[in-house]
């Protein structure tokens, strides 16, 4: 009975649908580890260090959409995972943290590989769950099989995020050489109903009398995972209305969004912020890229918010929420499109069209011109990337430069991911790494240098990844200092802000066999990302090293650009 209760974690786990486990090497979770490990419908992944591992596996659920199981060992192990864990909460992506853990009696004793374990993830969990020291009583066995269930029914119910299970262990940890524990065939599964979230009827109404009131409606999406249904509805919305969309939303293949309302909101006059001021606000998704979208849409507030969430914690981002509608944005959009459209400002989304045209012909205009720089790179790597492919943006400069240059409606069937849930970049390469290992498409990967070098070890383990391609932008340093207000004039910022550092990506190459594409002129450009692209049995990193300074000055001449295109 002792490490049966233990396997069958690893049963109930099968059980429910979850076919991936990422686990880093101790002794402490070795029964852990065994269960899993011999389990036939599991595939375990090792990753020895324990925040990459984290990371590996939110990329593994973010991409299958189902729960992926982490575990370790106990002590600092625990709190390796915990930048992940938050990740993983904020972004609301569904995963069964077990760690192993000393028995309750040893922890504060001067005992190795001991801290205090419980609640360790604090809030930035949905729940926490310690599992019982014994397991010899039947009672104990029930206990563990309950909290399991619980715990993976919780993971996934709306909103998804992480669920913790704390497993102290007493000594001897391994099964008795040649003892046999195979899984239990009548362990108990407990299902948990599917939540629908449709508009009641009463509620359709009262919304529908409502919108009758507003003329100039502003739609914007925040973070989103890639929803054909759901640009398909969009697509079918009453013309007046405008759909705000960074490329984290997943919205480009829809033809009417509004693009570039980053530096469309930043650049405008007066005069037309006025003329854009929503009367009605509605928004969906997860947290909005563009810090100048937020500024305006603060400063010119509508005149009520509406924010769409089937449940959960509500955000008042723009600081003017006047109302939580309970549906997912789907169900919504279905209805906002069967509403009458009469009051509605046919040219309200005009002023939104032809300002991000005149953004979008300006960029285009500026590429054209312009001498090889990370923008220049980026711009072409997004033309030439195929159908199906999935795209994974570090934080930082990385999403930024993505996110103002964009993607067309032509580029189908891509999906775009990116850590902003806490918006680190501690886990970015681990994270597509997680992706690649579960789904054989391909993953393209632009990252900075520090991101990168940052998270090198989410290489170091012995899986294949020839599926995933990587740019990496080496300024040797973070150019974002150099941008924002504060420290950019600071006689301080290069050591302390900038943070440089002389490395690049080719003696990494050589250390884990991959096959290094460096572009160093203009012409390189296209044959390295040809390069980059083609099939291979490796990872393949394209390098482009240019200075902090030159970038600053390039980013800098295209807002300059963009300015005198809005002047004219």
């Amino acid at each position: 009975m002792s490490l049966q209760s233990v396997f069958d974690i690893a049963e109930v786990c099968a059980r429910h649908g979850i076919h991936h486990a990422v686990i880093s090497p101790g002794s402490r979770n070795a029964a852990l580890t065994l269960a899993f490990a011999r389990h036939p419908a599991i595939k375990t992944f090792v990753i020895p260090d324990e925040r990459s591992a984290g990371y590996i596996a939110l990329g593994m659920a973010q991409q299958s959409g189902k729960p992926v199981v982490v575990i370790c060992t106990s002590g600092t192990a625990v709190y390796n995972l915990g930048p992940a864990v938050a990740e993983a909460f904020f972004q609301q992506i569904p995963l069964i943290v077990i760690t192993a853990d000393r028995p309750p009696e040893w922890v504060a004793q001067q005992d190795g590989q001991t801290l205090f374990q419980q609640n360790i993830f604090g809030h930035h969990v949905k729940q926490s769950f310690q599992l019982p020291v014994s397991r010899q009583h039947p009672d104990e066995h029930w206990h563990i099989n309950r909290i399991v269930n619980e715990s993976i029914n919780l993971s996934q119910n709306l909103p998804q995020g992480p669920v913790h299970i704390n497993a102290p262990f007493r000594e001897p940890f391994y099964p008795a050489n040649g003892e046999e524990l195979p899984y239990s065939s009548d362990v108990r599964i407990i299902k948990e109903s599917e939540r629908h979230y449709p508009l009641s009827e009463d509620e359709a109404n009262k919304l529908r009398d409502r919108l009758k009131s507003f003329r100039k409606i502003l739609i914007v999406s925040g973070q989103m995972p890639y929803d054909p249904q759901l640009v398909r509805q969009i697509e079918k919305l009453p013309n007046g209305i405008a759909v705000l969309a960074d490329i984290t939303s997943n919205l480009h293949e829809c033809g009417r969004i509004i693009r570039h309302g980053d530096l469309l909101t930043a650049l405008a006059s007066d005069s037309l912020h006025k003329n854009l001021q929503p009367d009605l606000l509605i928004t969906f998704g997860q947290s909005v890229l563009s810090k100048n979208v937020k500024v305006f849409l603060r400063k010119y507030p509508a005149t009520e918010h509406w924010h769409i969430q089937p449940a959960g914690q509500t955000a008042d981002t723009f600081q003017h929420l006047t109302r939580i509608i309970h549906t997912t944005p789907l169900h919504f959009m279905e209805w906002l499109t069967s509403c009458s459209a009469q009051n509605v400002d046919s040219e309200y989304y005009g002023l939104w069209k032809n300002a991000d045209e005149r953004i979008r012909s300006g960029i285009s205009a500026f590429f054209n011109k312009t001498a090889l720089s990370e923008l220049h790179l980026i711009s072409e790597v997004i033309h030439h990337l195929s159908h199906d492919a999935c795209l994974h943006l570090a934080n930082s400069m990385s999403i930024r430069y993505a996110s103002l240059i964009g993607l067309p409606p032509l580029k189908h069937n891509i999906q775009v991911y990116a850590n902003r849930g806490t918006s680190g970049i501690d886990g970015c390469t681990s994270t597509a790494v997680g992706h690649c290992l579960v789904n054989s498409g391909l993953h393209v990967l632009i990252t900075g240098d520090l991101a990168f070098f940052y998270d090198r070890n989410a290489f170091w383990h012995n899986y294949p990844l020839p599926n995933l391609r990587i740019i990496v932008l080496n300024n040797h340093g973070g150019i974002i200092f150099k941008l924002i207000d504060g420290p950019a004039y600071l006689p301080e910022a290069d050591e302390y802000f900038v943070t440089r550092q002389p490395l690049n990506a080719k003696h990494l190459c050589s250390e884990y066999g991959f096959e290094y594409v460096p572009v160093v002129q203009p012409d390189d450009v296209h044959a390295g990302i040809e390069k980059l692209f083609s099939p291979g049995k490796t990872v393949k990193i394209l390098e482009l090293e240019t200075s902090v300074s030159d970038n600053v000055s390039i980013f800098e001449a295209l807002k300059s650009h963009l300015r005198s295109v809005y002047a004219t």
